[in-house]
C-alpha cells in the first residue's frame, strides 16, 4: 500500500496520527493522540523514528498539500516504553521536515502537558529543539482552552483524552505535580528517554503505609 512499511502501517491502523478538519482560521490540524502510538510494539526508538518519518511523508503532508497548519498532540495517559517514542524520534521526526513545511507549521498544542513535559522544554528542549518549533509550542492544560482556536465538531477527542481531563478538574494539583494519579504506572513521558520519573517517586510517596 504506496510503499507503506509495516511500522508505518500500524501508525494508520491505531489512528495515532491523523488529519482531522481545521481550525477557526482554516488550517489543517493534524492530530497526534499519545496514547495511541505503538512504540512498544515497533521495538526502539530508532524504528519508531523511522516509521514517524516515513508515516508523516508519505500521509500526512501530501493530505496538508501547501497549506499552514497545526498540529495538536494529546499527551494524556501516555507511558514511557509503551506508548511514548521518545524525545529523540520526534526531534529527529521535525527536523526530516522539508523547510518551507516547518515554516507552514503554525502552532504545536500540547495538551494535558503534565509537570515533567513543562520542566523539561522549559530546560533541556530549548537546546533540543530548533528556536522556531519552540515559539510555535503552546500548552493547553484544559479542553476547554483548546476550544478558542478550534471548534469540536472539527476534533474528534478519545474517551482517554476526555476521561484525563475530567481528573484534572476534580484534582487540580496532579497539574503541578503535588497529587499523584490514581493510576501510578502513568507519568508524564516527555522525561528525555530516561528509566526514572519524578511521578513513579511521587507514587512511592503517596503510597499508604
Amino acid at each position: 500500500m504506496d510503499g507503506m512499511t509495516d511500522h508505518e502501517l500500524l501508525l494508520e491502523k491505531k489512528l495515532a496520527i491523523t488529519l482531522q478538519g481545521s481550525d477557526k482560521a482554516g488550517r489543517p490540524i493534524v492530530r497526534i493522540v499519545g496514547k495511541s502510538f505503538p512504540a512498544r510494539e515497533m521495538g526502539g526508538g530508532g524504528q519508531a523514528e523511522a516509521a514517524l518519518k516515513g508515516y508523516v511523508l508519505k500521509r500526512v503532508l501530501p493530505a496538508i498539500g501547501d497549506a499552514e497548519f497545526v498540529v495538536v498532540y494529546m499527551h494524556s495517559g501516555v507511558e514511557h516504553g509503551e506508548n511514548f517514542p521518545g524525545v529523540g524520534a520526534v526531534r529527529a521526526a521535525y527536523e526530516s521536515l522539508p523547510a518551507a513545511v516547518r515554516e507552514r507549521l503554525h502552532a504545536v498544542y500540547f495538551l494535558h502537558p503534565g509537570l515533567q513535559s513543562r520542566l523539561f522544554f522549559s530546560t533541556v528542549g530549548r537546546f533540543l529543539f530548533s528556536s522556531g518549533f519552540y515559539g510555535k509550542l503552546r500548552y493547553v492544560s484544559r479542553l476547554e482552552y483548546l476550544w478558542a482556536d478550534m471548534s469540536k465538531g472539527e476534533l474528534d477527542v478519545p474517551e482517554v483524552v476526555r476521561r484525563h481531563d475530567d481528573d484534572l478538574e476534580r484534582r487540580p494539583l496532579m497539574d503541578y505535580g503535588i497529587e499523584a494519579s490514581e493510576r501510578c504506572g502513568v507519568f508524564d513521558a516527555a522525561s528525555m528517554d530516561t528509566t526514572a520519573s519524578l511521578h513513579s517517586l511521587r507514587c512511592v510517596s503517596y503510597s499508604p503505609a
